[in-house]
């Protein structure tokens, strides 16, 4: 019941933060209420019998869905007047690329070498990058400490989990000490894994960079007018209560990122697009590494990331996303509120559909699995996203590449999970 009642206060508060729905005035008591719960997990959620005809927008939540709805997009393959993939590839990239409208923030960055150092079977480094824009970007990179040729590479995505603070130690492990915020989500989300270092010991170097704006990314909030701090400060970062306090100011934050990014004339899929491009470069640019067999794979934001990075970058030969697959519709009319700001690219469901995005990417490989009580996401949207992704790769006649499987249990990417999507990384990229 404890679990339960954590769940209900995340979907709860990170709905209205996200939204920035809550009152300014209110802040103390949902600084008190961050020290004490833990929001960093989600509760199936049912909806009442007498709500069934309700929707997030109320009324004109039919009328949205309306826009979208019965028709298939301008650029879906699924088209008739679509019958060669690659020029259907071309063109629907290069309106997704306008849509997304991402930064050109340069490429191949230089690799600053802090730690170098085994663990666990696994050669750990610790670097960064320098972007032109920011503090530097700070990664994890893992391999076989036995390795002695060339290998495959996973650019490994963190999650978003309401959890800004933590990037990409949530996915890794570097030491027999991990902080307690992050053992407790280990365990909640991944099954008491740090899948990054699972899936390197199988034979992959695996880069795992922190995302923007999370950890060595996040924004400080010595660096936003103190109007805007609601009295936090940045003294004292590990302690587990100055995170709650922090994620949760910057969950509030959240949606004046957003508007600022669609100010600068960008989207935040387009910030995240440029900046894993560049860690993709890291990656590909390693002597170690085989850059004709690189994949990546990331749970919920992570999952995110690899739709859109699976979807535009070809260097991506093998794609997994986790817990991050439905459609435009589910969005529109049950489920935008159990998302971030990071998610929406505007105009371009009028092009794609939300799984038609990964689905530039036919005929490569690609894995999406689901958790059949995931809250973030209704069972009969992922069950239509998946007929959406099986339909583009039968008519490129590649079913054969393309695999979804729904998992038992709430939003999580667990053992079982990750032995499907290590076990699909190894058919494809070894």
């Amino acid at each position: 019941m404890k679990n339960k009642s954590r769940r209900r206060e995340f979907l709860k508060i990170s709905g209205l933060t996200g939204l920035g729905l809550l009152a300014p005035g209110s802040w103390s008591t949902f600084a008190e209420l961050a020290v004490t719960k833990d929001l960093n997990h989600h509760e199936h959620i049912s909806m009442n019998p007498e709500e069934k005809n309700t929707s997030l927008i109320g009324v004109y939540g039919p009328w949205a869905v309306s826009l979208i709805e019965n028709k298939l997009p301008s650029l879906s393959f699924r088209r008739k007047e679509f019958t060669n993939v690659d020029e259907w590839r071309r063109k629907a990239r290069a309106k997704m690329a306008e849509r997304l409208a991402a930064p050109n923030i340069g490429t191949h960055p230089k690799v600053i070498v802090k730690k170098k150092y085994e663990y666990d079977g696994l050669i750990i480094e610790e670097v960064s990058w320098q972007l032109p824009y920011g503090r530097p970007t700070e990664a994890i990179i893992l391999k076989p400490k036995d390795a002695k040729c060339k290998l495959p590479g996973i650019l490994a995505f963190h999650d978003h989990g309401a959890n800004k603070y933590f990037g990409n130690r949530k996915i890794t492990k570097t030491s027999d000490q991990s902080h307690p915020v992050i053992k407790d989500y280990q365990r909640d989300y991944y099954g008491g894994f740090a899948w990054a270092n699972e899936v390197a010991k199988r034979g992959y170097v695996v880069v795992v960079p922190d995302a923007f704006p999370f950890a060595s990314r996040r924004v400080l909030l010595a660096d936003v007018p103190e109007h805007l701090r609601n009295g936090l400060n940045d003294l004292d970062p590990e302690k587990p209560e100055n995170i709650e306090a922090y994620n949760q100011w910057a969950s509030d934050h959240e949606h004046i990122m957003a508007k600022s990014l669609f100010s600068a004339g960008t989207t935040w899929p387009g910030v995240f697009l440029a900046e894993d491009q560049r860690a993709l470069d890291v990656l590909c640019d390693r002597d170690d590494v085989d850059a004709s067999r690189v994949g990546c794979a990331g749970l919920s934001g992570g999952g995110m990331r690899t739709v859109f990075m699976g979807g535009m970058d070809e260097r991506i030969k093998c794609a997994v996303c986790v817990g991050f697959m439905t459609t435009w519709k589910d969005f529109i009319f049950d489920k935008s509120f159990t998302h971030t700001w990071m998610t929406y690219v505007p105009v371009s469901p009028n092009e794609l559909d939300f799984p038609e995005i990964l689905g530039m990417r036919v005929p490569l490989p690609t894995l999406v699995l689901n958790d059949t009580h995931d809250d973030l996401y209704t069972l009969s949207e992922m069950q239509r996203a998946d007929a959406i992704m099986s339909e583009v790769y039968a008519k490129a006649k590649a079913s054969d590449k393309y695999k979804c499987s729904f998992h038992p249990g709430p939003h999580k990417f667990d053992a079982n999970m990750q032995k499907e999507a290590f076990d699909w990384f190894d058919k494809w990229l070894k």
